[in-house]
């Protein structure tokens, strides 16, 4: 065996090595990666599974709307009723949907939604986010959220890892496809 091809079997056998070694360590954050990006990826067709539908206001006519400040003293007190608990209605976002007639309210620390009719006030659904869940749990911060870490830090470190991991599973696996067709032609 010549000495290129020679080096050319030590480097296929080294990106193997490294292929698989990673492939071991972080087999179960790929698998968590890939079956949340797929429940990502279908929420908006579950059925109202993962993500609560829109529902449907009285009017689309943004004019008509109660001003932002009322609907959500609504929402927060509807969240509060539902919850039985005052501590969990700190709002996250505030989504307001015209074509819908209604307005989404989320919160910082729970998972659910408060669907209210823009023009009224009413309640028109409180569902649980899945999605948001899942989402967490994809990239990381599911880690910070359960331990009250704001900054971000997990979710920082778990993307850096992941990504790193997948740029060098790509090298590698390319290496390993084509180093076996490059010694074949040397």
């Amino acid at each position: 065996m010549s000495h290129k091809r020679k080096n050319q079997a030590k480097q296929l056998r080294f990106f193997r090595k490294v292929h698989r070694t990673t492939g071991v360590l972080l087999f179960v954050f790929f698998f968590i990666v890939a079956v949340t990006g797929f429940l990502l990826g279908i929420k908006k067709h579950s059925g109202g599974i993962i993500l609560p539908e829109s529902k449907n206001g009285t009017t689309k006519e943004l004019s008509s709307f109660l001003p932002l400040d009322s609907l959500q003293k609504n929402a927060q007190q509807y969240i509060k009723n539902y919850l039985n608990n005052s501590n969990f209605n700190e709002i996250d976002r505030i989504d307001v949907r015209p074509e819908k007639g209604m307005v989404k309210f989320t919160f910082k620390s729970n998972f659910y939604e408060v669907q209210l009719d823009g023009a009224t006030g009413n309640l028109l659904q409180i569902d649980l986010r899945r999605s948001d869940v899942i989402e967490k749990i994809h990239d990381g911060s599911i880690v910070d959220y359960y331990l009250g870490l704001e900054s971000g830090v997990f979710k920082l470190i778990y993307t850096i890892v992941m990504s790193f991991a997948l740029m060098l599973f790509t090298i590698t696996g390319f290496w390993l496809w084509y180093g076996p067709k490059r010694m074949r032609k040397s």
